[in-house]
């Protein structure tokens, strides 16, 4: 704030009357001041002539001014008239802050231009206030500084323009980002550095080029709120914390090395348990929850196990609050599916630090609450697929008792539908007064359905092309069909099929499919002795599948079905010398049952989940073959890891890992139908895929080289 004057201008009577003339001045001028009135002035002042003033007046019109906002500096001073009457004027002088008029954030690349100038709130028209332009500058610092650009630099350039205006422009220098060149963990009794640093999300740089050692803002500090106790906590060490962290910047460098010290505290083992107020489940079966009993692993988890990497040994009986959190989550999830959303699973870790041990007593206190009903289902923005499609892949109807694990199951049952933008959004649930939940589905439709042609060329069906149309739902009423054609030289094929997941909407779905295919196998090994290579089967047939829901079972299917088949072959090759075996018409009449299991996520390509198909066929009826087939076929995913999802609508990409298990067996004489009805495997050509051996080499006697 300026200096409060109050001086006499006349030397004269400075030294006899000028201290007192000035205290009752006889008027008062403003000067300095191009855009604010006088009058505005000395009403904000408070000044006015006549009125006696003294220090406190004075300091308080000052301030006053200033408060205004209008002015840079103000000064108050006394000018003395010489002459009978001695007369006193007051002089207000002002110096006016100039208006804003334009601002503007210029130099940002890394970080968009939008997200800065989001951060200036400088108003246009109002006077140029140096302390929110200096704020400002910070708020820029502070994003730059979140993001890892500790090296940047932000200079505010002013620019006068007409009518007493400025221009601000923010000019940023971004620089590099800083590069974490390493972390050094202090404190550390019985943990490794290493395995510390191994749980945090910054890295120090490495030789690789996917080591950058970027430092991020956000991902340290959840290093040092969530990762690092977190891991510390599994470790036993539920006291443990980071005590101090500190980032040295090398800014002729680029380089900052992370400090941190991180206090370990007693490892605790394990206490008693106990699990209170409990009605819906019996003790025996929370016991059966409790994280710390011996559990063998599953298929999912001992996949993921060879891919991880394990983290330190832990002593036994050691305390895990991973666990612990993991076990509570999952007593949560068990009230959630019997109905019990309100229901509140408390853990307690009751430390008991007597005697110089170092137990953790552990309890769930459990308030049970009221079941709920699920009251409404809403589906919105399914703009083409009918509604009674889309309820069909759900699992949870009004009526039911809440279920958790129903809800997300119904939630993946959407997504693998294919007809609507994926990830489909969370489903939300909306409690009423009574206590009941209404859920609401939320769908975005995309295009489905297809229509391809082109040409193909390849050793074993020569030159070709193909036609092909599918749409997996028909009218909206998913309901799947297709054709495909295929033709060429070597090969003229022609499949149809139909499929209606509820018939006259019921639970009962089918399938009507035909189809002819023609095709001249070339270069397959072991027949180049004859003309025409293996030959030229042509096979026509059709088929109708039912499928039938299981009770209580909504991941199983029954599948009942009939088809017709007929096979002819040619002169030529191999199949036509066979040809004189199968004289007549060669017919093959089938019953089938197929019994599938389905729990497959995020279709067609399965990221976790199981499908297991067994199926029985039985030729005869009429037809010249008659012989039994069984097949079993088992799949399993399991997803090892995923980058990227963690924000609301974003697609992960996953790793992940399959397992497929077949089986079969043919019992009886196939007769001209063996060529495709038994089990043959090697090649790529024909029968079971097998790279690196030969068509038809592995046998049920092993692998023979010249079974062909």
């Amino acid at each position: 704030m300026a200096a409060v004057l109050i001086l006499p201008f006349s030397r004269a009577q400075a030294q006899q009357e000028g201290p007192g003339a000035c205290a009752l001045p006889d008027s008062i001028v403003v000067e300095g001041n191009l855009r604010t009135t006088n009058d505005q002035i000395l009403s904000d002042a408070e000044l006015a002539t006549g009125v006696a003033l003294n220090f406190k007046s004075v300091q308080r019109a000052i301030k006053q001014l200033y408060a205004t906002g209008n002015f840079s500096d103000v000064q108050v001073g006394c000018r003395v008239h010489d002459g009978p009457p001695t007369l006193a004027t007051i002089v207000v002088k002002v110096a006016e802050r100039p208006i804003l008029g334009d601002v503007d954030v210029v130099g940002g690349d890394r970080i968009p231009t939008r997200t800065l100038k989001d951060k200036v709130d400088l108003l246009i028209g109002r006077p140029v206030d140096a302390a929110l332009v200096a704020r400002t500058k910070q708020r820029l610092d502070s994003i730059y500084e979140a993001a890892g650009y500790y090296l940047h630099r932000i200079t505010v350039d002013t620019t006068m323009v007409a009518d007493q205006r400025a221009k601000l422009t923010f000019r940023v220098s971004e620089g590099r980002r800083l590069a974490v060149s390493g972390v050094r963990v202090n404190g550390l009794r019985s943990l490794a550095p290493a395995d510390v640093v191994a749980t945090m999300k910054t890295k120090p740089e490495g030789f690789l080029w996917f080591r950058k050692g970027e430092f991020d803002e956000n991902t340290y500090s959840g290093d040092l709120t969530e990762r690092i106790p977190e891991f510390l906590g599994r470790q036993g060490f539920i006291d443990g914390a980071v005590e101090r962290d500190t980032l040295i910047v090398d800014r002729e460098r680029g380089k900052g090395l992370v400090d941190l010290t991180v206090r370990e505290g007693p490892r605790y083992t394990l206490g008693s348990f106990e699990a209170l107020g409990n009605r819906r489940f019996s003790t025996a079966e929370i016991d059966r929850l409790f994280p710390f009993q011996p559990q063998a692993m599953s298929l999912t988890e001992r996949a993921m196990s060879l891919v991880r990497r394990k983290g330190p040994s832990l002593p036994p009986n050691t305390f895990d609050q991973g666990r612990w959190d993991e076990g509570t989550k999952k007593v949560q999830t068990a009230y959630s599916n019997e109905g019990y959303i309100y229901a509140r699973v408390r853990p307690v870790v009751d430390r008991d630090t007597t005697g110089g041990k170092h137990v953790a007593n552990l309890r769930w206190e459990i308030e049970e609450g009221q079941p709920a009903i699920v009251n409404r289902v809403e589906i919105l923005g399914n703009d083409h697929t009918v509604e009674s499609c889309i309820r069909n892949a759900l699992l949870i109807v009004p009526g039911d008792v809440f279920n958790q694990d129903r809800l997300v199951r119904s939630y993946q049952n959407l997504g693998n539908l294919g007809f609507f933008e994926t990830p489909v959004p969370n489903p939300d649930t909306r409690p009423d007064s009574s206590g009941d939940v209404d859920i609401i589905f939320r769908v975005k439709e995309k295009q489905t359905g297809n229509v391809n042609f082109g040409a193909s060329a390849g050793q074993g069906l020569g030159v070709g092309g193909f036609i092909g149309l599918q749409q997996p739902n028909l009218f909206g009423r998913c309901k799947s069909g297709s054709l495909n054609w295929n033709f060429g030289r070597f090969q003229n094929n022609f499949q149809l099929a139909y499929t209606d997941p509820q018939i006259r909407l019921s639970q009962v779905s089918g399938t009507l499919s035909a189809y002819r295919t023609q095709n001249r196998f070339q270069g397959i090994g072991g027949f180049s002795n004859f003309n025409g290579g293996f030959g030229q089967p042509i096979q026509t047939g059709t088929s109708l599948q039912l499928g039938f829901p299981i009770p209580q079972s909504p991941y199983t299917r029954l599948f009942l079905s009939y088809g017709l088949e007929s096979v002819r072959f040619g002169s030529s090759g191999f199949l036509g010398e066979q040809a004189s075996q199968f004289s007549g018409a060669n017919v093959r009449s089938y019953v089938g049952a197929t019994l599938g299991y389905d729990t497959r996520v995020d279709l067609p390509f399965a990221s976790a989940g199981a499908q297991r198909t067994f199926t029985a066929q039985f030729n005869g009826l009429g037809g010249t073959a008659r012989f039994q087939r069984y097949s079993l076929d088992l799949k399993n995913y399991a997803t090892l890891t995923q980058f990227g999802g963690s924000k609301p609508g974003s697609q992960p990409i996953k790793i992940v890992a399959g397992l497929t298990v077949k089986s079969g067996a043919v019992l009886g004489s196939a007769g001209a139908f063996r060529f495709t009805q038994q089990f043959n495997m090697g090649g790529v050509q024909f029968g079971e895929p097998l790279r690196g051996y030969p068509e038809f080499s592995i046998t049920p006697d092993g692998y023979l080289p010249d079974a062909t």
